[in-house]
């Protein structure tokens, strides 16, 4: 058993049997995300592009493997509504229900370089937009009348907290995040109704391959040292988050955002 698994299965986390979907599976972050689950005895099905798919699919392996958990891939481009109706199809004939989503999927690596505002091109706009944004709602419009029938379930959609600080050169990625966060509340606010709880994970800035891809060491340096807890973030951090917001532990939590950034903001 790894390391991860070893630390999250024992915990009381309520999730053995339950069937989550990850979008993003194919990222560093999210396929950290389907091993967490799969450590928990929770079944997923792991989501990404098809060019992802060697990725997304060693994740599911390894998380198969390890499990207690089972974890499938299933390929989908998350900005086509045609996409999500398959992944559902696809999530109810593997498992037989569908209780927990975790929007994850994101444009931030393929941002390549930052840029001011000024220089943003309306192709680049778009995009963040269309994966973060619209991937993010199309994700719940299509599981949450599944999840309505069968009794409730929790969407987790992720956020960042440059949505609440800002960050030079990232003003497309800030503004989606942004509103990942409004959808988020309008979406409890409408689904709680069904039992469907939705909630927000933001985190700070992880150092991964992705956030060295895009930054230099002193910003991140500069970054862990302004937190209460003044170290570097790893994926690691984020995971009991993930699980307790997924897990019947918050069944009385909806429409919140849990920032996990060590103490940088505070709300």
């Amino acid at each position: 058993m790894s390391n991860l698994a070893a630390r999250v299965a024992p915990s009381p986390a309520g999730l053995a049997g339950r069937t989550v979907v990850v979008t993003g599976a194919g990222a560093e972050i999210g396929g950290a995300y389907v091993r967490a689950f799969a450590a928990t005895g929770a079944n997923v099905v792991a989501v990404d592009l098809l060019r992802t798919a060697r990725q997304a699919m060693e994740t599911t392996r390894t998380a198969s493997r390890t499990g207690p958990g089972r974890a499938v891939f299933a390929p989908a481009d998350v900005t086509s509504p045609s996409d999500w109706q398959l992944v559902v199809e696809r999530t109810i004939a593997e498992f037989g229900s569908l209780d927990v989503l975790v929007n994850n999927a994101a444009v931030y690596r393929a941002i390549n370089r930052k840029r001011p505002l000024t220089e943003l091109v309306v192709e680049e706009w778009d995009q963040v937009f269309a994966v973060n944004v619209r991937g993010t709602w199309l994700g719940i419009k299509a599981v949450a009348p599944t999840m309505a029938n069968t009794g409730g379930g929790s969407i987790i959609n992720v956020s960042s907290v440059v949505g609440r600080t800002g960050a030079v050169g990232f003003a497309h990625y800030v503004a989606s995040k942004a509103a990942v966060e409004g959808l988020t509340r309008a979406a409890a606010r409408e689904l709680g109704e069904h039992k469907v709880r939705v909630n927000a994970l933001a985190p700070g800035l992880v150092d991964n391959d992705a956030s060295r891809t895009l930054n230099t060491d002193a910003y991140l340096t500069a970054a862990a040292r302004a937190r209460s807890l003044p170290r570097p973030m790893t994926i690691d951090d984020l995971t009991g988050s993930l699980l307790w917001l997924a897990s019947p532990a918050s069944s009385f939590v909806t429409g919140q955002t849990v920032i996990v950034d060590g103490g940088q903001v505070f709300t």
